[in-house]
């Protein structure tokens, strides 16, 4: 399927910009911030392969690659997303305090 080919570049993409975000962040709040999102990129890179998998062929063991591979997806996206909410007030103050 063409349209999940799109969302894995594109998933891959904001993984590989996040990351060259985070790394050259000198904030400690901002680089952690940074790195849940490229996490949440990467979580959705792996589901989103899952699920193409799933459409190519129904072997037997392709099924169960592509189970897998959306289940770790997945929790690596609800894991990042809580990372994500949590920093975001931090990185929020931190930059309140630059600022002023």
């Amino acid at each position: 399927m063409p349209i999940f080919v799109i969302c894995i570049l594109f998933s891959l993409a904001f993984y590989l910009y996040y990351r060259v975000k985070a790394f050259r962040s000198k904030k400690p709040n901002e680089k952690k911030w940074l790195s849940a999102k490229a996490t949440l990129a990467l979580g959705s890179f792996v589901a989103f392969f899952g699920l193409n998998r799933l459409f190519i062929s129904t072997t037997p063991v392709s099924l169960a690659v592509g189970i897998t591979f959306i289940a770790v997806g997945g929790i690596a996206v609800w894991t990042s997303y809580k990372a994500y909410k949590y920093y975001l007030p931090h990185v929020l103050e931190e930059a309140g305090r630059s600022k002023g």
